[in-house]
């Protein structure tokens, strides 16, 4: 995966799905009980998502592991819940720096 802010958005989506991905803009870090997590793309088309997942989904956000080195990138589903929190918000330009 490259370093590019990716957002790929459908037509249609609602205030529940943007609920569901929270804060989780390209760019941002947040960390919740399962360790720190920099989001590399978010994923706003259900085809695209599901497949990724491999079960039926609304959406997707690509994620990287900040706190294993060489860490690969992952697809997740899990909604915002008040356990996850923002270390650092994402960015809607381009023009951002990797954590890892």
């Amino acid at each position: 995966m490259n370093d590019q802010i990716i957002d790929i958005a459908v037509p249609g989506r609602g205030p529940a799905q943007d609920d569901g991905i929270g804060p989780r803009l390209a760019g941002a870090i947040y960390q919740n009980v399962s360790g720190a997590f920099e989001v590399l793309a978010v994923i706003r088309d259900s085809e695209r998502a599901s497949a990724l997942l491999r079960r039926r989904a609304r959406w997707a956000v690509i994620v990287k592991d900040v706190l294993r080195p060489g860490a690969e990138p992952f697809p997740v589903g899990s909604v915002w819940t008040s356990s996850d929190h923002l270390v650092r918000e994402g960015r809607t330009t381009p023009a951002y720096t990797p954590a890892a």
